[in-house]
């Protein structure tokens, strides 16, 4: 580590189990960001700060400025242009070490593959329900770890999905996004925030727990959420911990 990274990522690489040898793990990572909105910005934001080698961010959206209140990479002076371009400026700032590539794209069949294989590990904060299933299903094939998030209006929900893991065991322990939810539901199942509204720290919430379960899958430490569901209810002030059961066969 140069003299600069080690006073940039000082109380990160003091912590057990991290380490300038974790410091260096995770500056060789490339993690991809599906959806650079409520979830995808403070997930963003911390991978960057924590020295993530390399982050990937997907978006066709441009900002605008009913964003601002939730999507916290972005200003006022950023509202028409595209996230990802904007998101991109913000997350150099923050650390010039950090390289990121923004494809004002959509993710879509023909491009999720390549992009999905190219990262080793995968952030969905998208809010199309059909995106997610392509999500899950090209992170299945890939073998990649896909970290899930989504939120609604004061509540929001997050896993870790890695059905790949079971090749080997006698009885499979980790479920697929599918074991969750079989079928995508029709499009206007769930309104969407500009419905439905947004309590802005939500997005904060999840999308830096995003973070730190990506961070944990990079680094090896700890217990990723893969079998387990939480769900966070701001209103409440509570975190339930679901199990998610393995029912079905890896798509």
């Amino acid at each position: 580590m140069t003299p600069d990274e080690q006073r940039r990522y000082a109380r990160q690489v003091i912590l057990p189990d991290v380490g300038e040898e974790g410091q260096q793990r995770l500056s060789q990572a490339r993690i991809l960001v599906i959806g650079v909105g409520g979830l995808g910005c403070p997930a963003a934001q911390y991978l960057a700060a924590a020295g993530i080698g390399k982050l990937t961010l997907i978006d066709p959206d441009r900002v605008d400025i009913s964003n601002l209140h939730r999507q916290v990479l972005f200003e006022t002076s950023d509202v028409e242009r595209p996230k990802v371009a904007a998101a991109k400026d913000a997350l150099y700032d923050l650390n010039p070490d950090c390289e990121v590539d923004a494809h004002v794209d959509a993710l879509t069949k023909e491009n999720a593959a390549s992009l999905i294989a190219a990262h080793d590990v995968v952030l969905d904060g998208c809010d199309d329900i059909q995106t997610r299933f392509l999500v899950a299903d090209a992170c299945a094939a890939a073998k990649r770890p896909l970290v899930s998030a989504a939120i609604h209006q004061y509540e929001g929900q997050l896993s870790v999905f890695m059905p790949y893991a079971n090749e080997g065991l006698a009885v499979p322990v980790h479920p697929s996004y599918r074991d969750l939810y079989p079928q995508a539901p029709p499009e206007d199942a769930m309104p969407r925030c500009s419905e439905a509204g947004m309590f802005s720290p939500v997005g904060g919430i999840l999308g830096s727990w995003q973070a730190a379960e990506a961070l944990k899958l990079i680094l090896d430490v700890g217990e990723p959420l893969s079998g387990w569901l939480i769900r966070f209810n701001a209103l409440r002030g509570d975190v339930r911990r679901v199990k998610i059961p393995v029912s079905r066969a890896m798509p």
